[in-house]
């Protein structure tokens, strides 16, 4: 009998790291044995009118044969102040769960998309149409820090209820980090200290994790010829720069990465190069313009996911200063793990949030705020002779393993596997 798994993500183009485990999710599918997998995200005019990172479109990589890609339209005209491309989110769920196909359908990010897939079942088995469907539903930590936190601050009983109610509907419930899982369980302690609810109880017993799922294979066995080929293209040369990939954003601390680079006297003759987009990029342009550096300061604003690992894998350093911020929390820290999986020099970061969890003990940890310390680490990170820097690389390579996008998508579908299916 044939099996789907259907996928709803803020998918490509948009630049986040669940965009990209929701492609590793699809291909490991395919891997172990779904017939076909459908990614259900938004309209790219509706991706850009909301003001997301984006990368180009010519620079997406295309999906495996079986992976459909919909992005289904708004529903209604302008008389239809505010819905509309959620109607047809969720319009064209339902029609995916009542055609007779056995389906696994997934959601990453609670708001909207896990209440997307609640509504879609609910009116799924209300049309008396065959429905087979489980539905795993993921946390990610925005939806903690930018909506459900939200709702506790401003006192919104309601708005809370509705997220965390979709989200317990689930057959199972996961978040991308203990860290994440802990947070959602503390904000839910806060709802039902003042409301008497018991969502803490709830969401303590039915969350469990599951790490964002990476495509290892394309960070391993990188040839040294390939790597010096990008880099010679960009006019970069091996362990000629400290590097920082990620989104351009506050909470990242980019603008600390600046002032210590700039202090660092190892970093005397390197480069800085920071790739990545969005919010803050003429914000963080300006700062590095007026830094003591600023010559040997470069924003690399088009790096795509086939040219990431060549960077990674020949910087003299990564660094991700990441801070927490009322709007947002490193929660996990993919790109930790993907410079982790590629080699090259060590890792410099924060215990922000669940960052811990990405790293293990294989990075070179500084306080938030601490420019001086990121220096200090950049040079010891290039004081460091072959033979230590290999060490480094190792350990922080054992440990990235784990997230591999099949190890990830089998511990997951074991508790899909574990559950009763009973058809409706």
């Amino acid at each position: 009998m044939s099996r789907r798994l259907v996928i709803v993500v803020r998918a490509d183009p948009v630049i986040c790291g669940h965009s990209g485990e929701g492609r590793n999710l699809a291909e490991a599918a395919l891997q172990r044995g779904f017939d076909e997998v459908r990614i259900v995200t938004w309209p790219i005019e509706r991706l850009e009118a909301a003001g997301l990172p984006l990368k180009p479109l010519e620079s997406v990589l295309p999906y495996s044969d079986g992976i459909h890609v919909e992005r289904p339209e708004p529903v209604g005209d302008y008389k239809v102040v505010d819905g509309r491309y959620i109607q047809g989110l969720v319009g064209r769920l339902v029609e995916l769960f009542t055609d007779g196909v056995p389906t696994v359908a997934m959601s990453l990010y609670l708001s909207p998309h896990t209440t997307a897939v609640t509504d879609a079942v609910a009116v799924a088995r209300k049309t008396g149409l065959p429905v087979d469907v489980v539905t795993i539903a993921e946390a990610v930590g925005s939806d903690v820090t930018n909506v459900v936190r939200q709702c506790v601050t401003e006192g919104r009983f309601g708005a809370a209820a509705h997220v965390l109610e979709s989200y317990l509907a689930n057959d199972v419930c996961v978040a991308v980090s203990q860290y994440t899982k802990d947070l959602i369980v503390e904000e839910a302690r806060l709802l039902d200290a003042e409301h008497g609810t018991r969502y803490a109880e709830r969401c303590a017993e039915r969350i469990t994790v599951s790490y964002p799922a990476i495509d290892a294979s394309l960070f391993l066995g990188l040839d040294d010829r390939d790597i010096d080929r990008h880099l010679s293209a960009r006019g970069l040369v091996r362990d000629g720069y400290v590097f920082y990939l990620s989104r351009l954003a506050r909470a990242k601390g980019v603008e600390d990465l600046i002032a210590g680079f700039a202090a660092s006297e190892g970093a005397a003759g390197r480069q800085l190069v920071i790739a990545g987009r969005g919010p803050e990029e003429q914000e963080l342009r300006g700062i590095a313009a007026a830094s003591p550096a600023a010559d040997r300061i470069r924003f690399l604003t088009d790096v795509d996911d086939a040219e990431k690992p060549f960077l990674f894998a020949g910087a003299a350093a990564y660094v991700l200063p990441t801070k927490p911020r009322p709007e947002f929390i490193e929660t996990f820290g993919i790109a930790l793990a993907e410079k982790a999986l590629s080699g090259g020099g060590p890792a410099i970061t924060t215990l922000t949030g669940g960052v811990g969890e990405a790293v293990g003990d294989t990075a070179m940890i500084i306080d938030v705020d601490a420019p001086e310390q990121i220096a200090d680490s950049i040079d010891r990170a290039l004081a460091m002779g072959p033979e230590e820097r290999r060490e480094w690389e190792d350990r922080a390579r054992a440990h990235a393993l784990q997230f591999d996008r099949l190890s990830v998508f089998d511990r997951l579908f074991a508790r899909v596997d574990a559950l009763e299916r009973v058809p409706v």
